[in-house]
């Protein structure tokens, strides 16, 4: 990335980008970190990736980096605003998270393709965070 506009971005706050790659076949869009390491800007580009375009190391492909304007760094599933709208005292705590911890909270009510179960983890989630519950392997469990 070029260092005036990875160092726009970084200035505006920005640490999080869309990335848009694409072959002859295949397209993915997902929401990556923006680093910086020694004076250089790099997005990590990861296995996943090249196996949801179905390239190999020495394919050619595009890739396309846009500004990230979503409030977590990722798209929140609709089963995830229901719920984030109707309990304000889960949502709160929910906020009080750290960046990372609730993009990977996200994330892994993203992993459920019924809207119903994402619906349910996320009651439970809110559930266990107002009963002060924050150990990543206990949030989304009953009991």
């Amino acid at each position: 990335m070029p260092k005036k506009l990875g160092d726009e971005w970084s200035n505006a706050g920005h640490k999080r980008v869309l990335l848009k790659a694409s072959n002859d076949t295949n397209t993915l869009e997902t929401h990556i970190a923006l680093r910086k390491m020694k004076g250089v800007y790099w997005v990590l580009f990861g296995k996943q990736h090249h196996k949801t375009l179905k390239i190999g190391p020495l394919d050619i492909f595009s890739i396309q980096l846009i500004e990230d304007n979503t409030k977590y760094g990722v798209v929140t599933p609709e089963a995830f605003d229901a719920v984030y709208d109707s309990d304000p005292d889960g949502a709160s705590i929910f906020e009080s998270l750290t960046d990372g911890k609730k993009r990977g909270l996200i994330y892994q009510v993203k992993r459920y393709k019924s809207e119903q179960t994402q619906v349910d983890k996320m009651l439970i989630l809110f559930e266990n965070l107002k009963r002060g519950i924050r150990d990543p392997r206990q949030l989304f469990k009953t009991g």
